[in-house]
């Protein structure tokens, strides 16, 4: 496998000042350091039966549908208030630069769904725990949160202690 720390780049102050945003696109450019990262996060699950892929938007779509399709799973996207066309339900989250809100369809996830959870960026861990609970109230059974990366320092990982959290790379 690639060192894929290789084809991430640090932002500094983006999206505001003090936040140093980890850049993926050098990542998504670079065929091999895909290819690696896919086959990276497909082995995160370790083969666990999986119904739905969740990825939240919009860097969290990149390999979400991706992990999808191999793992013969359908994908349900997560995205900010106002962009799913249909009937939604929404939650609303802290994240370490402000507030926000998470929607998903209404009838995207089935009682007794296996779900996969993958984000990007695992950071102060609201917008996971956001997505979870949006999962839930839907009737899914989260499998696994799987993330590209994980700022450790952050502590996110702490909002998410009743499920399985998996990071490729951690900071």
């Amino acid at each position: 496998m690639l060192n894929l720390e290789n084809y991430i780049r640090d932002i500094p102050d983006f999206p505001k000042h003090g936040v140093v945003f980890k850049d993926i696109t050098p990542l998504l450019a670079n065929k091999e350091a895909l290819v690696s990262c896919t086959t990276a996060l497909l082995n995160l699950t370790e083969n666990q039966k999986i119904d739905k892929v969740v990825g939240i938007e919009s860097r969290g779509f990149f390999f979400a549908t991706s992990l999808a399709q191999h793992l013969n799973a359908g994908f349900v996207p997560i995205r900010k208030p106002g962009k799913l066309p249909f009937e939604t339900l929404k939650q609303p989250y802290t994240l370490e630069y402000g507030m926000d809100a998470l929607e998903i369809h209404e009838d995207a996830i089935s009682k007794g769904d296996k779900v996969l959870l993958h984000d990007d960026v695992l950071a102060t861990g609201g917008t996971a725990s956001a997505a979870c609970k949006l999962i839930e109230k839907l009737g899914g059974e989260i499998v696994q949160c799987n993330f590209l990366i994980e700022l450790e320092f952050l502590k996110g990982a702490s909002k998410l202690r009743k499920y399985d959290v998996r990071s490729l790379l951690t900071y």
